[in-house]
């Protein structure tokens, strides 16, 4: 089925408005704004203008289901909250008061890390309604964030929603052995914890090449993973996420091994490099934007301008590789965005930018997916898999 991909945009609202005014008020602490969102997750349901809580209606519930049998993942609604909003994996279950249907937490290196010492390490773009940023993995290590996790599962489960916990590769080992021995530590730890794990290979914000431009070393971490998987009396799923400034050449030829190795989907995309911006549909100019590590380098673009290429990543996956699942991640602000998603092949999507550009976001996508379904006459979100 071919879906037409239009970008949706939204009406300011009062909400909306009183957001763009907290944003001008904070506008020189760019980070403090990138980390408010645990706290109104946290107080959402005391304050009486944002009235936030978990939504528990019925056809918004997504089960997402895998030909390998592996456990489902259950969503109070078909949108995640990216990995890079909750880093330390502390109080997950308040993020269903924002109308989150699950969690990524992370990502997690295999140990403590500070990240970028540089600063800033974040940008806004008002205008292009996006953010820049550099962070360089700052985490907890896997072994912190993963317990909290298991601790916290009930909890989690209970709001609805499902928790995965996202791994990569720690920045500066040399080797291949190194970086493979990493990784999969990384993973067996997550693994026990998460209800799915997703293997970052895409992150263009630590200095580092990318894992995902070389598909000999893709071909042996997912051979690495999948086997000690094999060995686990629960199979849970496992997610690769990939750069969106991927060709469709390097596209292939990745989801190739990811297919003969028997990963359950593909996460499209993660952020896209500051250097590229020329490719995307935006206002802002790289040689504008701030620089956000001692390199020189200014980072990894999200938010709006990514959609247009999310939607072609999804097709694409889909029309190719059906038996991947895929979640589709880059420029998601609008409900009706979500819909199109789904009917091009996504079984969820993921955002975390719109949470800076638009007041209560997950919730205002849950009316417009609603809305969206009662104008299709259908009566829920798993219908629409079925037209």
């Amino acid at each position: 089925m071919t879906v037409e991909c239009e970008n949706h945009d939204y009406y300011l609202l009062k909400g909306d408005k009183l957001l763009a005014l907290i944003r001008r008020i904070f506008k020189n602490s760019p980070e403090f704004r990138h980390d408010s969102l645990k706290h109104v997750a946290r107080f959402a349901p005391w304050i009486p203008f944002i009235g936030g809580k978990p939504d528990y209606t019925p056809g918004l519930k997504t089960v997402i289901e895998f030909p390998d049998r592996s456990n489902p993942i259950t969503l109070s609604a078909p949108i995640i909250l990216a990995a890079g909003a909750n880093k330390t994996a502390k109080r997950v279950a308040d993020y269903a008061n924002l109308g989150f249907g699950g969690v990524s937490v992370g990502t997690a290196t295999r140990n403590y890390r500070e990240g970028n010492p540089h600063r800033p390490r974040v940008g806004f773009l008002e205008e292009d309604r996006s953010i820049y940023n550099s962070m360089g993995l700052n985490n907890d290590g896997v072994e912190v964030i993963s317990k909290r996790v298991d601790e916290q599962l009930g909890r989690i489960h209970r709001s609805g929603m499902s928790v995965g916990i996202s791994v990569a590769e720690t920045p500066g080992l040399m080797t291949e052995a190194e970086k493979l021995k990493d990784v999969l530590e990384s993973f067996a730890i997550a693994y026990k914890a998460a209800d799915y794990i997703e293997i970052n290979v895409s992150c263009p914000n630590t200095g580092e090449n990318r894992l995902d431009l070389d598909t000999r070393f893709v071909e042996m971490l997912f051979a690495e993973i999948m086997n000690y998987r094999k060995s686990q009396a629960i199979r849970k799923a496992v997610y690769a996420k990939l750069s969106p400034d991927l060709s469709e050449h390097q596209l292939i030829s990745t989801l190739d091994v990811l297919v003969r190795y028997g990963v359950n989907g593909v996460i499209v995309g993660n952020t896209f490099p500051t250097k590229k911006i020329g490719e995307l549909p935006m206002f802002a100019k790289y040689e504008n934007l701030k620089v956000l590590r001692a390199d020189g380098d200014k980072g990894g673009i999200s938010g709006r301008p990514l959609y247009l290429n999310t939607f072609w990543m999804t097709q694409l996956v889909k029309s190719r590789f059906p038996q991947l699942s895929v979640i589709a991640c880059g420029g998601i602000d609008h409900g009706m965005k979500v819909l199109d998603l789904i009917r091009a092949g996504a079984d969820a999507v993921q955002c975390y930018s719109v949470c800076a550009f638009r007041w209560m976001p997950a919730h205002a996508m849950r009316r417009e997916i609603l809305d969206g379904l009662r104008a299709a006459n259908l009566k829920d979100i798993s219908e629409l898999r079925t037209k």
